[in-house]
């Protein structure tokens, strides 16, 4: 492969990431943990899959950065995950410091890299990632809408009877309770949902989708998503890799975008080569307007948290 992608925590979010994007032949991938063996271990295991899989992606595992030089992406997965009750913002100070001392290292040895975060609380960790990093906000990006989104996909494709295939879906805004999805931009073979489902319905789906993360959370009990999530994680990675200009909701840095200023936020991009290449911005309604500020507002909440924290 002559494209490199390195994948921060060896947890099951970055083990399927890694195993996702060597089965896609996407890059050579560097899996990185604190844990001894654990990388070495899975990277190992998923080599000795590659002939039955049939794919030529060179897998690495280690516990320090050398083999991470001149990665084209990195997605960062490190960090406590959630336990039953413990929410997001639980996270910030331990996940914050984590974040903070990954991308020190990331920088050193690939500084012209595209960051890719995952480690909640997402939204959050974006500004660690950014302010550490110093990179230009295009190259370092959120995912949580791609994910989100897929959620309500899932849901209505469930609810129709349908292929997964036929259902586009949009989510904007913080990754967590406040998130805002757009059931007008919403549909199923091209028509919309709110032709095919009550409002009654809809706003189920909706309110599953927001709780999704915890759904599953509350259902394995000793851990949470991890399936979804890197999948979500590998198709913004494949973007950028391949420069697909695809247009997807991602956690980026609005700069007076959807008038809100220096604040990362789920919103629709285009992503390729150089990270977001582009924000698109939609026409929203009074009541999405308010939902999308309610929930900047929030992550606001959190970024003002952390300028209190030592970490």
């Amino acid at each position: 492969m002559d494209k490199k992608i390195t994948v921060v925590g060896a947890g099951n979010v970055g083990a399927t990431a890694a195993q996702r994007i060597a089965e896609k032949e996407l890059a050579d991938v560097v899996l990185i943990d604190i844990v001894e063996g654990v990388p070495q271990g899975k990277t190992l295991d998923l080599a000795e899959a590659a002939p039955i899989e049939l794919y030529d992606s060179k897998l690495c595992g280690a516990q320090t950065y050398e083999q991470t030089a001149d990665s084209d992406v990195v997605i960062i997965t490190a960090g406590l995950p959630r336990k039953p009750g413990m929410s997001r913002d639980d996270l910030l100070a331990t996940n914050a410091k984590i974040v903070k001392n990954v991308t020190k290292e990331i920088v050193t040895y690939s500084p012209e890299t595209i960051l890719i975060i995952v480690s909640n609380p997402l939204d959050a960790m974006c500004h660690i990632a950014f302010d550490t990093s110093e990179f230009p906000s295009n190259r370092v990006i959120g995912m949580a809408g791609v994910l989100d989104s897929a959620r309500l996909r899932a849901f209505i494709a469930m609810e129709l009877n349908v292929s997964v295939s036929n259902v586009h879906a949009s989510v904007l805004g913080g990754h967590g309770d406040t998130m805002v999805p757009l059931t007008k931009y919403s549909t199923v073979a091209g028509i919309p949902i709110t032709e095919l489902l009550t409002e009654e319905r809809i706003e189920a789906l909706v309110d599953r989708t927001r709780k999704g993360g915890a759904e599953i959370v509350s259902l394995l009990k000793t851990g949470s998503a991890y399936y979804a999530p890197s999948a979500a994680a590998v198709e913004m990675a494949e973007a950028i890799i391949k420069d697909q200009q695809k247009i997807l909701p991602c956690a980026a840095y609005l700069n007076g975008e959807y008038d809100i200023q220096n604040l990362f936020i789920g919103v629709p991009v285009k992503l390729g080569k150089n990270g977001v290449e582009q924000i698109l911005e939609l026409n929203l309604s009074d009541s999405e307007k308010q939902a999308l500020m309610k929930s900047a507002g929030a992550v606001q909440n959190l970024v003002d948290t952390l300028k209190t924290l030592d970490y």
